[in-house]
This record gives C-alpha cells, structure tokens and sequence, in this order.
C-alpha cells in the first residue's frame, strides 16, 4: 500500500497533535503510525491513476516512492524506489515482477539513466521544516539544474515531481496524487512552471471530499502528458468527490498561463470560483481606482517577546511585583481577544477588570531598571525565560523588540472571515496578529468600510489559503494583495454572484457553516 509521508507544521485541527504533526484518527499502532508519518493510497485513487498514466503493457512505470507497492504491484512492468528498507522488502514480496530500489530517490535519480514512459504514485509530503539537510539541498540543487527553482520554504512532493518527470522519455504521462496546496502555495509555483514549460498537456483535479479520510490535509491530482512538449494552458476541473475514471476528466476549465500568472498571482482556487464571480473580479482589479492593500498600508507580524508567559503581566501580578506602570504596555496579544471592529480604551478596562495576562513588560536596552523589575528578572521565571532562543540571541534579553502601534490589527487565521480591527486605543500586537499601518492615515475610514463589503471578504478568501479544521490563514504578503476596490463599484460588487462566490470557498475549505 502506497505511503503519503505527512508532516502538517503549524496546522493544529482534529487530526493533529499539538505539535502539529499529522495523526491517524484510529488509535490502533497510531504511534508507529505517526512516527513514519505514513497513510495509505485508496485502492479506487491508485487504479485510476494507473489507468491514466499507463496506456500499454509494455509502458514502463516509475513510481518515486513506492511505499509497499501499491502502484507497481498494479503494472507488471515497474519501477520502484523507496528510502525505508522494510517497506521495500514488502514492495519486492508484494510486486515480484517489479524492480525495486531501496534508496534515497533524489540520489538514485540523479544516477539513473533509464528513462520511463509513465511515472504515478503519491509523493511524500513532507514540510520543509522536516524536509532539511543534505536530502533538501541534493534535490533544489537537482531541480535547479532541471530549471525549476525552489525556495529553502519548499515541501518535498513538489521537487519530488519535477524530478520524477525529468525521468520520462518524450511523450512521457505523468498521474500523481498532490496536496491541494498545488492550487495556492508559492512553492508549487515552480513545479507548474516546469510543467508547462515542458509538457504538451497539464490537467489539475481538485477534489473537495477528502481522499484521505483520516487527514486534515485536501488532496488533488495532477496528470501531465507530452513530456518534451509545451503549453500555454492549464486545464482544471473540480468535483465535489472523487470517481474512478479511465481517462483524465473531459470537463475542465482552460486557464490561459498569462492569466494565471498575472491577475490571479499564479493561483489555481481562483477557478473554483463560477465565471461570473471571476469576471466581476476581474472587472474590480482592472479598475484604475482600485488598489491592493499592500499598497495603502504595510503589513507585518508583532513583536516576538520570545517568553510570552513571562514579558505579559496580568494587572494584579504587576501590582504584586510592584512594576512601574510606564514601563507596561496594553497589548493585543492573540487574535481571540480582539473585538469585532475597534479596539477601544472601553476594550482595554474590560481587560484589566477580567485581571487579562495583556500587560507586555516593555523595557528599553538600559541596564538601569527599577530595583523591583530587577527582582523579577532575576526570579526563577527570569532565569527560565532569559533560556528561551529569542531571549537568548539578543542583547539585553529583556528587552522586546519591534513593538510597534499600527492602525488596525488583522487577524491572520479565521473561521468565517479575517477581521480588521481599528487600533483606537493605541495598544500593541504580539506576533499572533498581523499590525497594518497605513501610509496615508486620512485612508482609516474608506478602508474601515471598504472591509466590511462582501466583495472584501472574498478578495480575502482568494488571497489567502485553507488550512486544515476549516480556517482560512493569511500571510502577510497574501494580505498585502486583498483587492479594494473604489466606492463607486461597491453597489456592483455587493450582489448575490459574489456573496455565493464566497460560500463556494467557504465550502472548499471545509468551513463548518457552509459546507
């Protein structure tokens, strides 16, 4: 059974540990499980995608990481590579007319001279903070060899691909399970890139019901044809589940590569949306008066205090410590506590009357500090926050960096849609929120309304990526390019077309109220 390696860093949802690392739903071996971060290929994904890549008996099959032989064990005529020598064995006992290599496939590849008519499997999707080491470097290094240029940011399946299909002869095929991050990471830019620089044919299935029940992660499929080739479009269906087929979906989408590159920031979730909703999209982003909101206003992460517990202080504890009230600053420091609308100095006394943990110790790079905070510094606390590696690498310790007033705070992780609050009490925003600062401050109350419109919100779902448990996450760059369009086609983009447009991605990312 094909194995998907799953490393789901920072995603925390019902099938994720609080480290976030991928975990089976079913207790059963769930730790072995997890520890090789391994999932099975359901039967019907792996027949179905043997039949698109494999046209002939005598095609030769490559799958880069054959786990315990699920695809090769389904064409006589294969090629296996798998790292993990036990499951190896299992794909020699399983496929015996198989050939089977145990390695590393990068360096296998990058050795191998034989050339395949048809590659199909389920890559390992390993995120790049465990994607590390001389296994990462050796595979950008191939890539770019290849032409494909990767980020240190890359998970492994995407470079997993374009070396796989450097393998193939001309007119090779290619039919591949994939992340559906294929549709909105900038990492998988490369990878489609690639694709289409050098295949006649490049298809993208997305699929909204899960293939891997027991995952928090959406996967897609990919199938390519033409090795050798070029195109200058994408084709892309959507279904809602998954059915086996014989041949690559005749109902596609053809999504010019320009397009795709230029007014939908090489992003494929854009055309989940209907065609009535891109194009009054299109119609907002082409206007001369619209801008971006990187554009008006620069968005970045808070201060990272580096000890959350120890530099945030309860108003009570600030007492007990007798720390001076100057030297403690109102702080937003998670997006839960924030309002709907405006932060205000009403906000703020709730705070202190719930005795909130929202007081940051803010202290300049002295070292003359009151003898009573130079007593908490030094208590046991201190002594264990001043070990913490933010604390540790900077100099002096305590003394929090980049703590900034913005004008809104943005909240980059929600389930129904982002929130953009208007910073009137002057607080400051831990590194769990997004701190917008406007160039022009005579913009606050066109971007306070602008953001309350439906056509905002949707701006904000296409911009942003889905994450697993229904969330939608922002990245600073990704808020930097939600579109505002000028009042004037307010009344145009408010109507039914874009509020459904909205309900379609809500849908897509599994948001528990609309799907």
């Amino acid at each position: 059974m094909e194995e998907v390696d799953v490393t789901l860093a920072a995603v925390v949802s019902p099938f994720t540990d609080s480290d976030g690392e991928a975990e089976p739903v079913d207790g059963n071996a769930s730790g072995a499980r997890k520890e090789r971060g391994a999932y099975y290929t359901p039967e019907a994904v792996v027949s179905t995608l043997l039949r698109w890549a494999v046209r002939d008996r005598a095609d030769r099959l490559l799958d880069p990481s054959c786990g315990d032989g699920r695809f090769i064990v389904g064409h006589a005529n294969s090629v296996g590579v798998e790292q993990d020598a036990a499951a190896a064995v299992l794909a020699e006992t399983r496929a015996p007319q198989a050939k089977v290599h145990t390695a590393e496939f990068f360096s296998w590849a990058e050795e191998a001279r034989e050339r395949f008519d048809c590659a199909a499997g389920n890559p390992p999707f390993i995120r790049y903070q465990r994607f590390r080491g001389d296994v990462r470097g050796k595979a950008l290094a191939l890539c770019a060899r290849l032409g494909a240029h990767f980020s240190g940011l890359t998970s492994s399946w995407a470079p997993f691909l374009v070396v796989a299909a450097s393998l193939l002869r001309r007119g090779g095929r290619m039919a591949f399970v994939t992340p559906a991050e294929i549709g909105h990471a900038p990492y998988a830019v490369p990878l489609l890139e690639y694709l289409v620089r050098h295949f006649d044919y490049v298809h993208i299935i997305a699929v909204r019901s899960k293939l891997f029940p027991d995952l928090s992660e959406d996967c897609w499929l990919l199938y390519a044809e033409g090795f050798s080739g070029s195109t200058n479009e994408i084709l892309f269906s959507a279904f809602e589940t998954f059915s086996p087929t014989d041949r690559p979906p005749s109902e596609a989408k053809r999504i010019s590569v320009s397009e795709w590159r230029s007014l939908w920031n090489c992003r494929l979730r854009p055309f989940l949306l209907p065609e009535k909703a891109r194009t009054l999209y299109q119609i907002a982003a082409f206007d001369p008066m619209s801008g971006r909101l990187g554009q008006s206003a620069s968005i970045g992460i808070g201060y990272v205090s580096g000890a959350n517990d120890f530099f945030h202080l309860r108003p009570s504890q600030a007492e007990r410590l007798r720390i001076p009230s100057d030297l403690l600053r109102p702080s937003v420091r998670n997006g839960r506590s924030l309002p709907s609308q405006n932060l205000t100095v009403a906000t703020v006394g709730a705070w202190r009357r719930s005795d909130e943990p929202f007081l940051l110790l803010r202290l300049g790079k002295t070292h003359d500090v009151p003898s009573s905070v130079r007593a908490y510094l030094d208590s046991a606390e201190g002594l264990r926050a001043r070990e913490a590696y933010k604390c540790r690498v900077r100099s002096p310790w305590y003394s929090v960096p980049g703590v900034e007033t913005p004008d809104f705070f943005l909240t980059y992780m929600a389930g129904l849609s982002p929130s953009l609050v208007r910073n009137v009490a002057g607080c400051a925003g831990a590194n769990s929120v997004h701190c917008v600062k406007l160039r022009d401050k005579s913009n606050i109350r066109h971007l306070t309304k602008a953001w309350r419109t439906a056509f905002t919100q949707l701006s904000a779902e296409i911009e942003g990526h889905p994450l697993g448990g229904g969330m939608l996450k922002l990245e600073p760059g990704e808020a930097s390019q939600i579109l505002i369009p000028p009042r004037s086609l307010w009344p145009t983009l408010d109507g039914p077309e874009i509020r459904d447009a909205i309900r379609v991605m809500r849908r897509w990312r599994h948001y528990a109220h609309d799907a």
